[in-house]
Order: C-alpha cells, then structure tokens, then sequence
C-alpha cells in the first residue's frame, strides 16, 4: 500500500472523573518529525509515545497531543477529609503541645492543605499509563488507515499520469522517421536548385547526420522505463515517496532532452505536455512516505 504523509486520528477514553484525549496529525516532511504538545499530569507519558511512533512511521512531520482532562461531574464533587490523617495530626499536636505549652495549635487553612488531607479521587501516572498506550496503539492504527486512504486516492492520480505519459511516448516514437524523411526531401529539392548534378553520397551523409542529431529513441526508451518503475513502485507499495521522487526528477530530465532535440513543433508539443504531467506527479509524490 502507498501511505501519504497527511493523516489524523483521535482517540478518547473516560475514566471516572477525568477523561484522557489523543490527538495525531501530520503533514508531509522530508524526515520523521515528531513533537508533543502534552499536559502536565502526562508529561511522563512522552518516551513511550515517541517509541511507539517511531516503530511504525518513517517520514512526516507529526504532531501528538495528550491531555487529561477532569469531568464537569468531578468538579461539583464535594470535599471530604482524610479522617485518619486528622486525627493522626491531633495527636501529634497534642504531644508537641505538652512538650510544648506555648506552641500554637495549626490553624483550619494549614490542616485544609497538609498533603493528602483533602481527599483526591485522580489516577495516578502508574494507572493512567497502561489507558495511554492502548489509547496509542488505537490511534497509531486510525492514523495509519487515514494515510493510506490519502496515498490510494495519491497513486491513483500518478497511475492516471503515467498513463497519459505512456500516450505521448507512443505520440513522439513514429514522428522521428517521418522527420528524417521530410529532411531528406527538402535537402535534395535545394541541392537540385544548386547544382546541375546531385551528390547522392553528400545527401546520404547530411541525412545521417541530421539523423543522429534529432534521434531520441535512448530518451523514450528510458521515458517507458522510468514509467514501468513508476508502475512496480505504486503496486508494491511500502515506503517509496523518495524513489518516487527519484523517477520524477529522471522523466524530467528525460523529457528536457527530448524538447532539446526536437526538430518538430509537434515533437516540442509532447514534450512540453510531458514535463506538465510530470510536474502535476511530482506534486503528488511530495506527500507520499
């Protein structure tokens, strides 16, 4: 299958009081980019996202957004004390107080923030970590089909390119021939007006030359073979936006020299028709992985 580098996934999962949300996006890039946008209570959860992408994409430039996030029901949600911990810290007060006399007992506002006196019904990163990855792994499969569904409708607009390629080669091919006729004609009408006699042997020579000048037969042969890889590529699928790259840069080159040598307007014409189709390729391979 052939990915493109544009995607999106989300994932969402509640978990009581909170809630975790997944976000993956991603455009194309020459490389794997990968950069996080995650709250503070997930922070930890970074490498272990990075592992995971990593492991299953190869260019892109991507973006991971996580954060957790507390109910509408959790925030109505009554206080309630640590009643163990109070009356720990009464007897603690009361000891220090008989050693103590003139110390002075802690006020409602110190006993409201002693760490773990308000009750706390959040996870912790322990128990959110195994819902992250599952999270992850869901999202890392949407992201995926949201690619590949990209690089199908991408590889069908090659595949529709290459065909049209393959039609201006079969256009240029018989040209050469009828061009080299058509030079040979003209170079004998004007020799005839020169002179009194005809130098076959001259005329054969500046048609050979001619000939060889104007001959692209090299050049459409490599344009059918650049469009066969091209072909093989799209069918096997995989990672292969850089090969793909490759072949576009190769027809180009192909289809300059072929608008170099033409001797023809109708030659010049397919030529300049090809470099469109391969532009309009290149474009589309840009965001192939």
């Amino acid at each position: 299958m052939i990915l493109s580098m544009t995607g999106f996934a989300v994932q969402h999962r509640e978990l009581g009081g909170v809630s975790l949300h997944l976000e993956l996006r991603s455009v194309n890039s020459r490389f794997l980019d990968l950069s996080f946008r995650l709250g503070d209570d997930v922070r930890l959860a970074e490498p272990a996202l990075r592992e995971m992408l990593t492991a299953r994409l190869s260019r892109g430039k991507v973006e991971c957004r996580l954060y957790l996030q507390k109910n509408d029901a959790a925030g109505t949600a009554d206080l309630s004390l640590n009643g163990a911990l109070l009356q720990q810290l009464k007897a603690a007060q009361t000891q220090v107080q008989v050693t103590f006399p003139q110390a002075k007992a802690m006020s409602v506002g110190e006993l409201l923030r002693w760490p773990g006196m308000l009750a706390d019904d959040s996870l912790a990163f322990d128990e959110l970590m195994p819902v992250i990855r599952e999270m992850a792994e869901a999202g890392i499969d949407e992201f995926i089909a949201s690619r590949q569904r990209e690089g199908d409708k991408l590889a069908a607009i090659i595949r529709e390119r290459v065909e049209g390629m393959r039609e201006l080669v079969q256009r240029a091919a018989p040209q050469m021939p009828m061009l080299v006729e058509a030079y040979q004609a003209k170079l004998t009408e004007r020799l005839r007006e020169a002179v009194a006699t005809l130098d076959e042997d001259r005329i054969r020579q500046e048609v050979a030359l001619f000939a060889q000048r104007i001959d692209v037969d090299e050049e459409l042969d490599r344009l059918r073979t650049h469009l066969d890889e091209v072909a093989r590529i799209l069918k096997k699928g995989g990672i292969s936006g850089k090969r793909l790259d490759f072949l576009m840069q190769e027809l180009n080159r192909e289809a300059n020299t072929l608008a170099s040598k033409s001797a023809a307007t109708d030659v010049t014409a397919v030529a300049m028709e090809m470099k469109v189709l391969i532009e309009q390729m290149r474009e589309q391979v840009q965001n192939i992985e």
